[in-house]
């Protein structure tokens, strides 16, 4: 991959003797953009061996790639997403080494292709069409909204929430605020399919204009499908109105529920 100014070159991690051997030779590059709280790092420049990306946190962050570990190797053979080569618990640490998918993520592309925008566009909603499809039968993992309130209302209780990066329309609003506002607006609503929690332009890689695959699985479950459509719709405002109903559109949306969308808005605040 190219270097990539959302990537910065560093030093190696300490390991556990268990990934030290098979990390070794490896160039480190810790990733710039998540929000995860984990320390993401991409894994390259091995001869012979494919990339790699290793994910680490303490604490909460350990339970939550332990989410996410249980989550791809549910979804392997199901959606593109990455494989799980290693994971390791200890002391408090948990160690997520997982393969790379290829591509470029689709906020990159939108940002570099202005002629491409509505094939990327497609290529979104068709892809979540696709994980929706998924069979929630088969799903063991719940995120429905009752469920990730009570997250947020811990979050919010914690002092964990960053009330500067709240979109514009809740500037100078209070965690608190944000917190009460959705409860207000919870819906109720008999739709459920498999969301990926966190369907942002960050989090969808392509190569041309097709999808190679979506990362950051840790919220995965079954919930409202405007879990998925509100986050990224939202995403897409960056780059016109325009943009934001043609995806709609695409995935099957001809009037949007505004009061599911403005739920979710309110609730991916507080995450």
């Amino acid at each position: 991959m190219e270097d990539d100014p959302r990537e910065q070159p560093c030093a190696a991690l300490p390991l556990p003797s268990e990934l030290a051997e098979q990390l070794a030779g490896y160039r480190w590059s810790r990733d710039l953009v998540g929000e995860s709280g984990a320390q993401v790092f991409r894994l390259s420049g091995k001869p012979g061996a494919d990339d790699l990306f290793l994910k680490h946190g303490s604490g909460p962050v350990a339970e939550d790639i332990l989410t996410e570990a249980e989550r791809l190797r549910w979804l392997s053979g199901r959606i593109e997403v990455p494989t799980v080569r290693y994971y390791l618990v200890g002391d408090g640490e948990a160690w997520l080494v997982t393969s790379a998918i290829p591509g470029r993520t689709a906020y990159q592309l939108l940002e570099a292709d202005t002629a491409g925008r509505e094939t990327i566009v497609d290529a979104l909603a068709h892809f979540l069409r696709r994980w929706h499809a998924l069979d929630p039968r088969t799903c063991p993992f719940t995120s429905d909204a009752a469920g990730r309130l009570a997250l947020a209302q811990a979050r919010v209780e914690a002092g964990l929430v960053d009330e500067d990066d709240f979109d514009p329309e809740r500037a100078g609003w209070t965690s608190a605020q944000v917190l009460e506002a959705a409860m207000e607006s919870l819906p109720r609503v008999p739709d459920r399919v498999v969301t990926h929690g966190d369907f942002s332009l960050d989090n969808v890689l392509f190569v041309g204009g097709a999808v190679t695959g979506c990362i950051d699985t840790g919220r995965v479950g079954i919930a409202d499908p405007y879990q998925d459509l509100a986050i990224m719709w939202n995403c897409l405002g960056e780059f016109g109105a325009a943009l934001q109903g043609r995806f709609l559109n695409q995935y099957g949306v001809v009037e949007p529920d505004c009061d599911r969308m403005r739920f979710h808005l309110l609730l991916d605040e507080l995450f």
